[in-house]
């Protein structure tokens, strides 16, 4: 068995759609031709919209669609301890700072800068005495990257970059030089959980040793980040494959906010396996 590893993450806060089979495909397959490993991970740390009937329905889809995986699957979750200690690997070196705002705050703050001057959050740590009296009062906050003190720590972000083999949505390959100011200063721990997206992602990426990271175009941007907390943090760099993007008839890609219709309903109205693998391009 060669050395590469990918793996398939999808969040259980509603059931697979076509563009999951797809993803979930593209990377298996990848992962048999290169006689590799497969691996499914479930990031249900979003705590308010997780749901074990949701779980339950990746497991059924995946093997619905033929896929076999590595065992054991890994419940983020399970594993808030290891983020806590990454997170608190950068904070202890000035990397990190507790933001008070709420998401509504950050959307009026950004709509009231001067066009194209603040398409991301970027603050920074409030006054000490603010900072006290908050936490005193029991203010809710989320931990932030700043990307202020991840520059001068590396000295810039020159000479950062990641290899894409596969395709930005702007048709990006090869080399990709990081821009992480296009994420902004990104929340890498919630009020409600320990962690957030970006930090448990570039953790268990390195924790699994997955080599080839194959996810949607949709992706592109979160890999800027990723591959500066992976800097940061000194973990090994995989490499990057972003597909395309399904779309159904009206031209809009597949999305569960989008009601798409998921896999549990193709089976229910006939479709087999085999014929949405067809489908999609894996005969």
């Amino acid at each position: 068995m060669s050395g590469f590893v990918t793996r398939f993450a999808p969040s259980p806060t509603g059931y697979l759609h076509r563009g999951h089979a797809f993803s979930a495909l593209t990377a298996a397959e990848a992962a048999r031709r290169a006689g590799g490993r497969f691996l499914l991970r479930i990031e249900d740390i979003d705590l308010a919209r997780r749901r074990p009937e949701f779980e339950a329905a990746i497991v059924e889809d995946i093997a619905w669609l033929g896929i076999d995986w590595d065992h054991p699957v890994r419940r983020q979750s399970e594993h808030i301890a290891d983020y806590a200690a990454a997170l608190e690997a950068l904070s202890r070196r000035g990397l990190t700072y507790r933001c008070f705002r709420t998401r509504k705050e950050i959307a009026e703050e950004i709509d009231r800068a001067p066009h194209g001057a603040m398409e991301v959050f970027r603050g920074g740590p409030l006054p000490p005495g603010e900072e006290a009296q908050r936490l005193a009062a029991g203010e809710p906050f989320a931990w932030r990257l700043s990307l202020e003190a991840a520059a001068a720590e590396l000295g810039g972000f020159d000479g950062l970059g990641f290899v894409e083999e596969g395709e930005g949505p702007a048709g990006e390959t090869g080399e990709i030089a990081v821009r992480p100011e296009l994420g902004g200063d990104v929340v890498l721990a919630r009020k409600d959980v320990g962690v957030a997206y970006h930090l448990a992602v570039t953790h268990d990426d390195a924790l699994q040793g997955v080599t080839h990271v194959i996810r949607g175009q949709d992706l592109f941007e979160a890999t800027h980040v990723q591959r500066l907390l992976q800097a940061l943090l000194g973990l090994p760099v995989p490499r990057y494959r972003h597909h395309r993007l399904l779309t159904g008839p009206d031209g809009r890609r597949y999305a569960k906010r989008d009601r798409a219709e998921t896999l549990r309903e193709l089976r229910a109205r006939g479709v087999t396996a085999q014929a949405l693998r067809r489908e999609l391009g894996f005969d």
